[in-house]
């Protein structure tokens, strides 16, 4: 085990976009340890699913029916949340939707509906759990990507989002320093084990994104989860305003298309 059963002893979490993918790993990493952990987001289906998974390790496990979009909504899930589990500790902003559209063809709702649940329920979550996390220091853990590092082509509307939830994560990390709150994210790219990308990429696409990964393969879900133990924890007590990049470094290879790699002699001194 890469950290120590009892690392968020005694401490509670609230995960939106929790029933699935990347945040249901979030949720049960956090729970397996020591985290209470209550998830939220619109299928309560999936949600009961990982909040069973959280009691299955000994830990309270909670689920909310939300809609992030909903700022009252949202207010009425965080109150729930606390109510059951006695407090709040760490905030995981994870909520997303996606798909590959083409900008000349992204409908003006298409593009809002994406902007609406990443980066305004990002802020509505956040906003709603301050007095909460207020009252003993805590975290929030914003869920970002790597889309918006490059142009990556038919993800404009999520690509604005996210640079927005970066944004977002930078100004509350100033802003809400002084109250013992830290402010963080994880910008994974992409995760092999997640229904999204075998719903975006195909196999041929995902064969190339890891052979120009400089580490060699897709993540996993367990790679963002275990960053986002890291960040939630005491370990990183003194880390604000900061979004990890978990991808492997395959944001950086990017113009492998553009610049040939140079050969040993081109690099010779003597020559």
């Amino acid at each position: 085990m890469t950290f120590t059963p009892d690392l968020l002893e005694g401490r509670s979490a609230l995960v939106t976009g929790g029933g699935t993918g990347i945040c249901r790993g979030i949720a049960l990493d956090l729970a397996k340890h020591g985290c209470d952990v209550a998830v939220v987001g619109r299928r309560s289906q999936h949600l009961e699913q990982t909040a069973e998974g959280v009691r299955a390790v000994g830990r309270k496990g909670v689920a909310v029916a939300a809609d992030v979009r909903d700022p009252a909504a949202v207010d009425r899930a965080v109150t729930r949340s606390v109510e059951a589990l006695g407090q709040l500790d760490i905030l995981v902003n994870g909520a997303a939707g996606n798909f590959l559209c083409l900008a000349e063809h992204l409908s003006p709702n298409g593009f809002g509906a994406v902007v609406d649940i990443d980066l305004k329920g990002t802020f509505h979550c956040s906003k709603a759990a301050l007095p909460h996390l207020k009252k003993q220091g805590g975290v929030v853990l914003n869920i970002s990507a790597t889309l918006h590092y490059l142009g990556t082509p038919a993800q404009l509307h999520v690509a604005a989002a996210k640079a927005g939830v970066d944004a977002l994560t930078r100004v509350l990390a100033v802003e809400w320093g002084p109250y013992g709150v830290r402010v963080n994210g994880i910008a994974p790219g992409p995760i092999a084990d997640t229904e999204g990308i075998q719903r975006l990429l195909d196999d041929d696409a995902r064969r190339r994104a890891a052979e120009v990964t400089p580490l060699g393969r897709l993540g996993l879900v367990d790679d963002v989860s275990h960053a986002a133990l890291f960040l939630c924890s005491d370990a990183a007590a003194y880390v604000t305003g900061v979004t990890l990049v978990v991808d492997g470094g395959l944001w950086l290879t990017a113009n492998r298309g553009v610049f040939a790699a140079p050969s040993e002699s081109s690099l010779d001194p003597a020559q």
